[in-house]
């Protein structure tokens, strides 16, 4: 990705740049706390070794420790490495979460993610003076050491006997070979909101004549899980190695989802990928700057950005293949609601109420509809259906590791913001060339789906002349490699043969190719929940 400013298909998208201002102390002049609709909250992990748990642990901790009222968030954890180490440091963690949650609350800490607040040796003195505030930081900082060292321990030896009956479900069970595991880790039985967050652990069936699609495949299942255990009407999904900057992130993307406009258009925000205790020149490009600050911002400014898998608020009904302002093809049967969201009732119900966006509550426990949600969750449940075909994250039709969105049909505007909210771990993951070498094979063949172009809702399909060539370069990225060998042999080609391939004036071409970029840093939008009620500021 560190090549891709030379890149002349990517101007065209550098052009005309945007960005979504939000202003979330509007968003209460309109709608109240109680009012404030669920958000569930994804986070995807596969490889306890690559990502290690106490990586996923801060993950999840910044994200229970949200500025939101906890009954009306749910935390989802994905583990497609079924690993029992993971279940368990999410245990401890939810124990450990009782104590850091009240504390970020109180006083009001801006990083909630425990391993970069304790990183920081001035930061109880930056923040607070007060006797009370210091000897609280220090009880918090000796609860995090201890759970850290009893997630240490675990990685070196195994999870404590005592514990050995509650996970005998991990026992005989393969990475690639295992039932469905899910485990609610945590319940706000009381719907307190200042509590803590539902937590769910999910460990989807894999079997191994069965294609488990990576990412896109997780994603699937936790969709149809949550639909059945929560069924928000938003969700946020996150890597494992990420963390929450900024406590407001889910009221900042409901300023964009609520407005009157944004209801009508947006289908889903894309935050960048931004990464912390990275080296500024990093050698192997798998920051991707110029990408997530410049290509994605040009994006915006046309017809809105490409899902990066990552950081990003979705609607619910529009992964169901709803659009944003409610428009569909009339109300689908019964029939046609098994045929695409399969044959478990449980989840056709919720899924139907979704589809007319009404939060839809199973029973005061939703919990209980374990069975029906391991069910969801099996590796065969979407044959025989169009799921993760044409409306849902694109999986069995020829999506193999990110969690690419068809609902690209890109006259649905998508929002972009460069807000600071979310960070990632980027170096330790990608410490050599081999490994961000993979990574990108893994995405060129996703993102290529040749398989997926004859579909009417393809992005080239859809995408206008200027945001054209952009959209190619991303998504065939995997073919670039044979007119790039053949570029590389014409210099030897000429010599040989004695010719010239370039045009006489070869001026024009290089003025084309080294066109300035035309940042009018426009923002066409503030977004405010609702325009005729709350007055906009003036642009600078």
């Amino acid at each position: 990705m560190a090549n891709q400013n030379s890149l002349p298909l990517f101007e065209s998208a550098k052009w005309t740049p945007a960005e979504a201002k939000t202003y979330p102390e509007r968003l209460f002049q309109w709608v109240s706390e109680s009012e404030l609709p669920p958000v569930d909250l994804f986070v995807t992990t596969a490889d306890p070794e690559l990502e290690p748990p106490i990586i996923t642990v801060n993950t999840v901790l910044s994200l229970l420790a949200l500025d939101y009222p906890a009954n009306k968030l749910a935390c989802y954890v994905s583990d497609d490495g079924c690993s029992p180490l993971t279940f368990y440091a999410l245990v401890e963690a939810s124990k450990f979460a009782k104590l850091w949650v009240p504390f970020c609350k109180k006083y009001n800490v801006q990083v909630r993610a425990p391993f970069r607040r304790f990183s920081d040796k001035d930061t109880v003195n930056s923040e607070h003076s007060s006797p009370e505030f210091k000897q609280e930081w220090s009880k918090m900082k000796d609860e995090y050491e201890q759970l850290s060292r009893k997630i240490d321990d675990a990685t070196r030896k195994s999870v404590p006997s005592e514990l050995e009956e509650e996970f005998a479900i991990f026992s005989n069970t393969k990475r690639t070979d295992h039932p469905t595991i899910i485990k609610v880790v945590w319940e706000n039985k009381e719907n307190d909101s200042d509590g803590l967050p539902h937590l769910i652990y999910i460990s989807r069936e894999k079997r191994p004549k069965h294609p488990h699609h990576y990412k896109s495949g997780a994603m699937n299942a936790l969709t149809r899980v949550s639909g059945l255990m929560t069924n928000a009407p938003f969700i946020l999904n996150v890597d494992c190695d990420m963390f929450v900057n900024n406590p407001k992130i889910v009221l900042h993307g409901l300023c964009i989802l609520l407005d009157c406009k944004g209801r009508k258009e947006v289908a889903f925000i894309q935050c960048p990928q931004k990464f912390y205790d990275g080296l500024k020149d990093y050698p192997f490009g798998n920051q991707m700057v110029v990408f997530f600050t410049n290509v994605s911002g040009g994006m915006a400014g046309i017809q809105g950005p490409l899902y990066g898998g990552t950081n990003c608020f979705h609607r619910r009904k529009v992964i169901y293949g709803l659009s944003p302002d409610g428009m569909k093809h009339g109300k689908l049967s019964d029939k046609e609601l098994v045929q695409k969201f399969g044959s478990s009732m449980e989840f056709v119900e919720s899924a139907s109420q979704a589809l007319e966006e009404k939060i839809y509550y199973p029973n005061s426990n939703a919990f209980k509809y374990l069975e029906a949600v391991s069910q969801v969750a099996g590796c065969g449940y979407e044959s025989g259906t169009t799921w993760g075909g044409l409306d849902i994250w694109l999986n069995g039709r020829g999506c193999a590791h990110r969690a690419n969105i068809p609902y690209k049909r890109l006259e649905i505007r998508t929002c972009y913001t460069r807000s600071n909210s979310l960070y990632g771990l980027c170096t330790s993951r990608f410490a050599n060339f081999n490994d961000p070498t993979k990574e990108m094979g893994r995405r060129d063949a996703s993102n290529l789906n040749l398989q997926t172009f004859p579909n009417s809702w393809h992005p080239l399909r859809k995408a206008q002349i200027q945001a054209m060539p952009c959209v190619y370069v991303d998504l065939a990225r995997g073919l670039r490699p044979v007119p790039e060998i053949c570029y590389a042999f014409l210099p030897a080609y000429c010599i040989i043969t004695n010719s010239n391939f370039l045009p006489k004036d070869i001026g024009l071409w290089i003025a084309a190719t080294l066109l300035p970029h035309m940042h009018s840093d426009r923002v066409p939008y503030n977004w405010a929940v609702n325009q005729n009620m709350v007055e906009q500021p003036k642009n600078d």
